[in-house]
């Protein structure tokens, strides 16, 4: 290593003391790049292009980034005390510190989801078999490009082509009944594991934030319902803690996204009373005045099955307890499989930067929060679920896809154009700190901004866009009931 390095030794998770190995932090960033396709993927200029130029090869950013994390660690004194080092937890953190002070947002989101993927395994949460490793699950993937291949959508351009022709209407079609024959194929797992005589009395929905969790909990108890099956609801929001007891940071912005921000114990208890047949004090949470009010009985019928619509639906402590066999758990995630431009290039797009602007729009028009307030809060967002969503996502039962190929069209009239409710650029002159918000915006605007979209008129037609599309969720319109945009 170049950098001048003092620490000696690390501390492991068993505590015991080693000696600390430089290439071990090496190899752990490049191998999060070659995970993604390489440092090019981060490549951004006017922000880390210097870097580029400089070291070259992906072994010299690699270096540079390691060096980079040594010195951070090394501006503790703390550390340099031979026994109490930095722990490996530590030294994470100060990877991920380097990789985002520098741009390198998609090789971090890399490194922290496999992160947190051998820290599950570790605890016995998931298998090897369920291990999400980058959070990018190349087979189910593959197959959603595969079927956008099929619709000629594939790629930006196709897309722009089939919007200008009017195929669009034909992809919308296409793209739905996927949808719903997924949504089938749920239901007939939940039905078959009953009739084999399974003590299953309990669905989750999972997913990460904008997912279509909603349309999609409405839309499975429909067919459920149909079969015979009832349902009793718990809203977990209720298990919020109090806003006193959300610590703020600088901008009075609030980490709602990690699973901390419920009282999972209470609700644990909760789930194994209401299945061990006991009534419960539900909490209820009032937003308007950031505290719990008052409880409600609650009891779960013995012919009826508890439904829970959860970010966090797969954080084993919320479960802890509870028999796998009692369970059934739909992971939704929104897959916008398709590659930039005319896919000559074969770098494809963020399908997550897709959920930022479905959300940007629900907070704008349900929430009063602004665009600028949703993108500098999207730091936690992310955080949470590559903490405790995404790489718990192998435990899924079963997995539906949210996303569409005619998402960026429907929502870009309302992010854009008159709407306009992405702020300009200059809207972060005051946030210079805060690069990933300014990172993921510049590449929404460079991705809408290659985009066809639909016209307002088109986008509010229930013949073009189908009032119980997942995208109704945020764009408007939806014949479903929708209790966050109440």
């Amino acid at each position: 290593m170049a950098v001048q390095n003092l620490i000696v030794k690390i501390q492991k998770r068993n505590r015991a003391l080693v000696k600390f190995d430089p290439a071990r932090i090496w190899k752990a960033i490049f191998r999060a790049a070659e995970s993604i396709g390489g440092f090019q993927r981060d490549f951004l200029p006017g922000i880390n292009e210097t870097i580029f130029a400089t070291h070259q090869t992906e072994e010299g950013i690699a270096t540079f980034l390691a060096e980079a994390a040594i010195v951070c660690l090394n501006a503790d004194p703390h550390h340099l005390i031979s026994n109490f080092p930095p722990t490996i937890e530590t030294i994470q953190d100060e990877v991920l510190h380097a990789l985002r002070s520098y741009g390198f947002q998609n090789t971090a989101d890399a490194y922290e989801c496999y992160r947190w993927g051998r820290h599950w395994l570790r605890e016995g949460a998931i298998s090897p078999e369920q291990f999400a490793g980058n959070g990018f699950p190349q087979a189910r993937m593959a197959l959603t490009l595969e079927a956008n291949r099929q619709l000629g959508v594939d790629t930006v351009a196709g897309l722009n082509d089939a919007v200008r022709t009017g195929r669009i209407r034909e992809v919308i079609a296409a793209s739905l009944a996927g949808y719903e024959t997924s949504l089938d194929e749920a239901a007939a797992k939940i039905l078959a594991r009953r009739q084999a005589g399974d003590p299953l009395r309990m669905i989750w929905i999972s997913g990460p934030s904008s997912s279509g969790k909603t349309t999609t909990t409405v839309k499975l108890t429909q067919r459920l319902e149909r079969q015979g099956l009832k349902f009793l609801m718990l809203n977990l929001d209720d298990y919020f803690w109090s806003l006193v007891e959300h610590p703020t940071d600088w901008i009075n912005d609030r980490n709602f996204e990690t699973p901390e921000a419920l009282d999972f114990q209470l609700l644990n208890q909760h789930l194994r009373e209401l299945l061990d047949g006991r009534a419960i004090d539900q909490p209820v949470y009032s937003f308007k005045e950031g505290r719990r009010t008052s409880t409600k009985p609650v009891k779960l019928e013995h012919d009826q099955v508890l439904l829970l619509d959860c970010l966090h639906g797969f954080y084993p402590p919320i479960t802890e307890g509870i028999s796998a066999a009692a369970q059934f758990r739909l992971f939704i995630e929104a897959q916008n499989v398709l590659y930039a431009g005319d896919g000559h290039d074969r770098q494809l797009t963020h399908f997550t930067d897709v959920r930022l602007l479905r959300r940007i729009l629900r907070d704008a028009h349900h929430r009063n929060h602004s665009a600028l307030g949703t993108l500098l809060h999207w730091h936690y967002v992310r955080a949470g679920e590559l903490f405790s969503i995404i790489p718990l996502a192998g435990l899924a039962d079963h997995v539906v896809n949210g996303g569409f190929p005619f998402d960026l069209p429907a929502l870009k009239p309302f992010l854009t154009g008159d709407e306009r409710v992405l702020p300009p650029p200059e809207a972060f002159a005051n946030y210079a700190g805060f690069l990933d918000a300014r990172i993921r915006y510049e590449r929404v605007r460079a991705l809408l901004a290659s985009v066809e979209g639909f016209t307002l008129a088109q986008a509010a037609d229930p013949k073009f866009i189908p009032g119980d599309a997942v995208i109704r969720e945020f764009i408007g319109g939806s014949t479903i009931k929708i209790p966050h945009n109440e």
